[in-house]
């Protein structure tokens, strides 16, 4: 008996490695193909709605793509509540008098209107910022989400912060500075046509989305968590709330704005379907980028069910890592007009705020600590990630693909 149950547990726990490594590799995959596929569609050129050959330029539309791929999570929540609908039946036809099943939440629920809005805000404002920059600097950018999170956390949550999160959110900004000074000083190819100025324009935008995207992470706990709603039934409700919202009014007045875009408009949805219509590539990188939102979100939310905040911290410096290398992979070895060059000026300027990035999102999130000034918390590894995951909101901000 006792060889059985030892031979039982260690086929779970290979079970369970298999099962791990899978959710991880997945969620590297369609991280850094959240980014690389929608920096592809702004590096993509096709003719137009009136016949004109230019580049992809529809960061509002690439945001309606992005909400579709959040719908799709909903078909997943569907049959997950279904299967829970019929456990309860199963449960009170065998006359059960306390089912472990309890009555699933209904889908539709207004509850989602605020957390959306922020999402649409947020994403179109570093799609914007992804014109500017490249993939890899996008990429760094996005870890301000740390400070903002943080600093809002304490003003709205009354979460308390110690000295060791103080510090790694000083290292961060030191990191972010370094990355988006390299950035500006930059002069490689893969920013050919792209001004200083442009540049810096493109940092301030990723960098507001940031704070837009930690204001949502703000508003899920304050207003979602409350109603013991499923992870991935607010990513599944924000995408159809976000598809009604940009489908009904959004991309209908970025079209009777004037701008600079075909038939005078800031941004001309027929433009962006025409485009993809006329370059199969384009579409590709459209449905490829769809798809691996719904895949990332699944990933995503699965590891964080299964793994600690330390798995979660260092599998995104991981597709930090990847999206950069990939991206002077494509440049170098495949397609030129594609990816982005290794500036040997500033290259490595960029590689130290990378570090620095890194170093700071450990600090922050307690994986290392300074012992002089160590907060009650990190008395040790077990209770550290056990008490990260119970301070964090519905939605960890390095799950946000967009």
């Amino acid at each position: 008996q006792h060889y059985y149950i030892t031979n039982n547990l260690s086929t779970r726990m290979t079970n369970f490695r298999m099962y791990t490594t899978i959710l991880v590799a997945g969620m590297l995959i369609t991280g850094s193909l959240n980014t690389l596929t929608k920096k592809a569609q702004n590096q993509s050129s096709a003719r137009g709605i009136f016949g004109e050959n230019h580049k992809f330029n529809h960061p509002w539309f690439q945001t309606l793509l992005m909400f579709y791929g959040e719908a799709i999570c909903l078909i997943v929540y569907e049959w997950q509540r279904r299967r829970a609908r019929k456990e309860l039946d199963n449960q009170i036809q065998d006359n059960e008098d306390n089912p472990t099943q309890s009555e699933p939440e209904r889908v539709l629920t207004g509850i989602f209107v605020v957390p959306t809005i922020c999402d649409l805000i947020g994403t179109t404002l570093s799609g914007i910022g992804l014109l500017y920059v490249p993939a890899s600097v996008w990429q760094m950018l996005r870890g301000a989400i740390i400070i903002f999170a943080g600093i809002l956390s304490v003003i709205f949550l009354k979460r308390k912060m110690y000295a060791t999160n103080w510090i790694g959110m000083g290292v961060v900004m030191a990191g972010l500075a370094t990355v988006g000074l390299s950035s500006v000083l930059s002069q490689g190819s893969s920013t050919d046509g792209v001004s200083h100025g442009e540049m810096l324009l493109g940092i301030v935008l990723i960098l507001s989305a940031q704070l837009v995207s930690a204001s949502q992470m703000i508003v899920e706990e304050i207003f979602i968590k409350k109603h013991n709603v499923q992870p991935i039934q607010v990513v599944g409700m924000e995408g159809c709330f976000g598809v009604l919202f940009m489908t009904l009014l959004v991309l209908p007045v970025c079209y009777f704005i004037p701008g600079n875009g075909p038939h005078g408009s800031y941004e001309n949805s027929l433009d962006a379907i025409s485009q993809m219509w006329n370059n199969p590539a384009i579409l590709g990188f459209g449905l490829a980028y769809l798809f691996s939102i719904a895949f990332y979100n699944y990933f995503g939310l699965s590891v964080t069910k299964s793994l600690t905040a330390v798995h979660r911290t260092l599998i995104d410096a991981c597709r930090t890592m990847l999206v950069w290398v990939i991206d002077l992979i494509i440049h170098y070895c495949i397609l030129s007009s594609y990816g982005e060059a290794f500036d040997m000026t500033y290259g490595f300027v960029q590689i130290g705020g990378f570090a620095l990035l890194m170093l700071g999102t450990l600090l922050y999130n307690e994986i290392i600590y300074i012992k002089c000034i160590a907060s009650p918390r990190t008395t040790g590894f077990a209770e550290i990630s056990a008490d990260f995951e119970g301070s964090q909101p519905l939605l960890d901000g390095s799950l946000r693909a967009n």
